[in-house]
């Protein structure tokens, strides 16, 4: 009977102190979110080859807006990949160099999509292509990849892997006339951590 209780109060000293631990260490660093935006994107180029219907030419430019609120936290950003996504498709990538951004801080990443690529775009794409290519201005999903790290004095954490989604662009073409007077609106990017 000793045996039990001893392991048990064992088991509720250590659940205490983790309890107590991670409070105080809520209450020291008082962490916020980071805050993702896509700030401004236009396309230079957004079609299918005339010789094969499966073959994308794109030229994608993009800004990102990232709002680092932490009064203590810095955030090394190791590795950052950008996707692009046409119909739940991704036409193509880029790796965006590794940065560390300072605590209530605001860095701005400018990134540009460009090549082409095979892809398959089903029946309601292709016809979403087509209505968008009129209106000269295309519905592209954008989700970054990334693996980060944060910083507390000369402290620094294990990395963590942030999934971010921003969803429904409305795209403008540059070249395109019907576009005339469109602006990109500004989105708030979603995010989670795996």
């Amino acid at each position: 009977m000793g045996l039990i209780t001893l392991i048990c109060n064992i088991l509720i000293t250590v659940a205490v102190i983790l309890a107590i631990t991670t409070i105080l260490i809520w209450l020291i660093f008082r962490p916020n979110a980071v805050k993702f935006y896509v700030t401004d994107a236009n396309l230079n180029r957004f079609s299918l080859d005339l010789n094969n219907n499966s073959n994308l030419h794109y030229d994608l430019n993009l800004n990102f807006t990232i709002r680092n609120p932490n009064q203590r936290l810095g955030v090394y950003y190791d590795v950052v990949q950008v996707s692009g996504y046409y119909g739940e498709q991704r036409f193509g990538y880029v790796d965006v160099s590794p940065f560390y951004q300072g605590h209530k801080n605001t860095t701005v990443v400018v990134t540009k999509v460009k090549g082409q690529n095979l892809v398959v775009f089903g029946d309601g794409a292709r016809a979403d292509l087509k209505e968008d290519g009129k209106a000269g201005v295309y519905r592209i999903d954008v989700k970054m990849v990334m693996s980060v790290r944060f910083r507390f004095w000369v402290v620094t954490s294990w990395k963590f892997k942030p999934k971010i989604k921003c969803s429904d662009l409305k795209v403008p073409l540059v070249s395109s006339n019907s576009t005339s007077g469109f602006k990109f609106q500004t989105r708030e990017c979603d995010f989670d951590f795996y």
